[in-house]
C-alpha cells in the first residue's frame, strides 16, 4: 500500500469513499439503500461550511442525509448590529449555504459569545443526537482559541460517550494556527471535485466577509491538506477513538 492509499483508507470506509477515486468508490460499495445520517456541527453559521463543506457536498451527492447543526445563530457576529437583526441575517446565510451543499440547517438555542457547558446544555445536545440517531458526526477540534468552538466540541463529545446509538465522531479544523491548535489529522478527503461549490456556500456568508479573507486562512488549509492527499484541495479530520467508556452512558 502506498502513502496515498494509506491516507485515503484511514478512518471509516464511508469517509474514505469520498476521495473521489473511482477505485475506492467501487471498493467501499456504499449502497443507496444503506444511506447514512450525518450531522456537521459548528458553533456558528459558517463553521461547518468552512471546516468540512467539501465533505458535506460529497456526502449529499452520494445520497446521504446531512444536517448542519449551528449551536448559535451567530447573534454577536456583526459589529454595530443588534443581536435580533444579526440573527436574521446569519440564519438566512446559513440556510442558503446549506441549500447549496444539499444539507438541512438546524439551529441550537445558545448565544454567540456566551455559550455554556452545564447539565442542561449537555442534555440538549444528547436529546438532539438521540432524536436524529446519526451514523457520523463532524464537529470542532476541542483545542481552539475560540471558546464557542471548544464548547461545541465538548457538548458533542459528551453525546458521543452517552448516546444510546454509537456513531463515528470526526473533528475538523477552522483557521488552523489562528483558531484551531495542535491539529494533526490522520484522515484526509480529496475535495477538488466540489471545491468550487464549497466556496460558493462559504461566500454566501457575506456578513462575515469570508470571501475577502478566505485565501488567508481556509484557502491555505485546503491547499495544504490537498497536497497531503495528492490533490489540489483537501479537508482533514481526526477521528475520535472509542475507549470502552460504556459505564459513562
Amino acid at each position: 500500500m502506498n502513502r496515498r492509499e494509506m491516507i485515503l483508507k484511514s478512518g471509516i470506509t464511508g469517509l474514505a469513499v469520498l476521495s473521489g477515486l473511482s477505485d475506492l468508490r467501487a471498493e467501499a460499495k456504499i449502497k443507496e439503500e444503506n444511506d447514512l445520517k450525518i450531522i456537521a456541527a459548528g458553533a456558528h453559521p459558517d463553521d461547518p461550511e468552512t471546516g468540512c463543506g467539501g465533505t458535506i457536498k460529497l456526502l449529499t451527492d452520494a445520497g446521504h442525509e446531512v444536517i448542519c447543526y449551528y449551536l448559535t445563530t451567530g447573534q454577536a457576529g456583526i459589529k454595530g448590529v443588534s443581536h435580533t437583526e444579526t440573527e436574521k441575517i446569519r440564519k438566512a446565510e446559513a440556510q442558503e449555504a446549506c441549500s447549496i451543499l444539499g444539507a438541512q440547517a438546524v439551529f441550537g438555542k445558545q448565544i454567540d459569545g456566551a455559550t455554556e457547558i452545564n447539565k442542561k446544555r449537555f442534555t440538549e445536545i444528547l436529546d438532539f443526537i438521540e432524536s436524529r440517531q446519526p451514523d457520523m458526526v463532524f464537529t470542532h477540534w476541542p483545542i481552539d482559541t475560540h471558546a464557542d468552538h471548544r464548547v461545541c466540541s465538548n457538548l458533542f463529545y459528551n453525546a458521543f460517550l452517552r448516546s444510546s446509538k454509537s456513531f463515528d465522531l470526526f473533528y475538523y479544523e477552522v483557521m488552523t494556527g489562528h483558531q484551531t491548535q495542535n491539529f494533526n489529522p490522520e484522515t484526509f478527503v480529496d475535495i477538488a471535485s466540489v471545491a468550487n461549490i464549497k466556496h460558493q456556500a462559504c461566500f454566501v456568508h457575506k456578513s462575515q466577509k469570508i470571501k475577502e479573507e478566505y485565501a488567508k486562512y481556509h484557502g491555505l488549509m485546503e491547499k495544504f491538506r490537498g497536497a497531503e492527499c495528492y490533490s489540489q484541495y483537501g479537508e482533514a479530520f481526526i477521528r475520535q477513538r472509542p475507549y470502552g467508556l460504556s459505564f459513562m452512558k
